[in-house]
């Protein structure tokens, strides 16, 4: 049986999640002066590190299992901030993106509950896209709808391809679309029987 891509990431609890926002900018100083100039390219993408808890085999093996079905770098999964799967904001409503061919870090979008302050907050994230063109991204300003349901957020990282008109927009435990960062496949058995199991892993883009 052929292996389809993304595969679920495993429902066996995380110790620690770190998520690293990295973008490209290139900045230069006078050696005279000290001046900078600065250059924003257009590289953005979500890293992760991902610890799980000390395991017993019963569950170690389908950790393991899950990453050998990956190859590496070759396969994607789907997986979210496990922190965070509600938003900030009052979040409700049917939200769509609002009109086709948007780019860059602004997103326009409709559907939500009317008049609604704080409809999503600072740091909420959101989902465009499903299965392998799930993408996650985090509103980055406290924004209202207002009485047609309509609201305005400002993104990161920008909008990584124009999303459709009247495309579904995930608030409730969104996720996004990743990779492991390293062809190796690591784990570590103690004199206990216990498991370690450290993931790193990148947005598959």
């Amino acid at each position: 049986m052929s292996i389809s891509y993304p595969v679920s990431f495993p429902n066996l609890g995380i110790k620690s999640m770190t998520i690293r926002a990295r973008s490209v900018v290139g900045i230069s100083s006078s050696p005279f002066t000290f001046q900078q100039q600065v250059y924003q390219h257009a590289g953005q993408m979500w890293e992760a590190e991902i610890t799980m808890p000390p395991m017993k085999r019963e569950d170690a093996e389908q950790l393991i299992a899950f990453m050998l079905k990956l190859n590496g770098t070759y396969g994607t999964f789907t997986l979210g901030d496990p922190l965070n799967t509600s938003p900030r904001g009052i979040g409700t409503g049917t939200p769509l993106v609002n009109g086709g061919s948007q780019t860059g870090n602004s997103l326009v979008t409709d559907g939500w509950t009317a008049n609604q302050t704080g409809i999503l907050k600072a740091g909420d994230w959101i989902q465009l896209g499903s299965g392998s063109t799930s993408r996650l991204y985090k509103i980055l300003s406290d924004a209202n709808s207002n009485g047609s349901g309509q609201a305005t957020f400002d993104i990161w990282p920008n909008l990584r391809s124009s999303p459709a008109d009247n495309a579904t927009i995930t608030v409730s435990s969104p996720k996004g679309l990743w990779r492991l960062s390293s062809n190796d496949m690591p784990y570590t058995i103690d004199e206990a029987s216990f498991y370690g199991i450290t993931l790193a892993c990148m947005e598959a883009l």
